[in-house]
């Protein structure tokens, strides 16, 4: 292998602005593998589940191809918790009216359990969709997990060391964290992954560089559809309220995993006591769009401030850009209401997301004056 630049070992993965917008991280101490420009294979079709789900009968409507971004499964078992499956389709080419229902969704990480006999009732966390008498797992066609290749990458003394020995065991780096950086150098996501190297090999991008391959067995992939919204983000955070608006519902989910991500991570300079908040109200049409005009109406665009309820009352108790009392005008509320006021727990309970919000945010000190 030629001789390549290398990244200080003991250096933490916070410290590191470097000129990759890709550091892999060690996460056990903090210390970075290397940095690079460009990685092959973060996005792609991840692992799906596909449920058979017999003797379908509909409730409220008929099922499309697109049946939800997230789908409950309620078994009517009431010792049995509800599974859950997220960006769902019905599978392509299937007969309609026939007597079951084909569906594919990524799995909660409490998938179905094998051996459940018995009916199982669908919701949407809106409506109910349908039951069906029981349900069984169709097993997918075995396929090999592309490797994830990091391009271009200057390694650290430690991951050079590893690669010059070549043992099974030192080519094992474990659990490390891929982090993504905007173009100002602050860290926008990161993702888990058990860092097996399978090859290396002299890189195009530079002469001292190297492509690294790491087996990608245990790395879900980010859904192709993320990769657009990924990419808005990395000129940095959005300058104007509202650039999520035109999203869908699972668009929106990303957008909003971004904001959480970064808002979590930030220290945020709370504004003083009596402060006036003003919320657009007008794109509130599911669940993640009222957490980002939320976010948006405290901490401005990009902002976050909760990405549920129990997170929105971590939020009011403080270091998230509020102190109480203050004043939120929510205006074009009928829209929130329209869409939130009548929705379904995991379990298929019947409850006003919007009532609970402000029962939630008047209990934190922040008087709303609906408009």
């Amino acid at each position: 292998m030629n001789a390549v630049p290398t990244v200080h070992e003991g250096m933490a993965s916070g410290d590191r602005r470097g000129r990759g917008r890709y550091t892999l991280t060690e996460t056990e101490h903090d210390r970075v593998w290397g940095v690079c420009d460009a990685v092959d294979g973060i996005f792609g079709e991840p692992w799906r589940g596909t449920y058979e789900l017999f003797g379908w009968i509909a409730e409220a409507v008929e099922v499309g191809d697109r049946v939800g971004s997230r789908v409950w499964l309620v078994p009517d078992d009431a010792s049995l918790e509800p599974w859950l499956l997220e960006d769902v389709q019905r599978t392509a080419g299937q007969v309609r009216g026939r007597d079951s229902l084909v569906l594919t969704g990524l799995d909660d990480y409490e998938a179905p359990p094998e051996g459940h006999r018995g009916r199982v009732r669908v919701h949407d966390g809106r409506q109910w969709l349908g039951s069906c008498r029981e349900f069984a797992r169709i097993l997918p066609a075995a396929r090999v997990a592309p490797p994830l290749v990091l391009r271009g990458l200057a390694p650290s003394d430690r991951l050079r060391a590893a690669l010059a020995k070549g043992t099974r065991r030192s080519l094992n780096l474990e659990e490390a964290a891929l982090e993504l950086r905007d173009d100002a150098g602050e860290l926008l996501i990161d993702r888990l992954v058990w860092a097996t190297v399978s090859g290396w090999r002299p890189s195009s991008y530079g002469p001292d560089l190297i492509d690294l391959e790491l087996d990608g067995e245990f790395f879900d992939p980010v859904p192709a559809y993320a990769r657009p919204i990924w990419e808005r983000w990395l000129a940095g955070p959005p300058n104007r309220p509202g650039a999520w608006a035109g999203l869908d519902t699972r668009g929106r989910e990303v957008w909003l995993e971004l904001v959480r991500e970064r808002g979590c991570r930030r220290a945020h300079r709370d504004r003083p006591a009596g402060h006036i908040y003003e919320l657009d109200g007008r794109h509130i049409t599911d669940v993640p769009g009222l957490y980002l005009a939320l976010g948006e109406a405290v901490n401005g665009p990009g902002g976050y401030f909760g990405g549920c309820l129990p997170a929105l009352d971590d939020c009011l108790r403080g270091t998230f850009g509020y102190t109480a009392p203050a004043t939120l005008h929510w205006r074009n509320a009928a829209t929130a209401h329209e869409h939130l006021s009548h929705v379904l727990t995991p379990d298929g309970r019947p409850y006003d997301l919007i009532a609970e919000t402000l029962e939630a945010l008047a209990a934190g000190g922040m008087r709303v004056t609906v408009m």
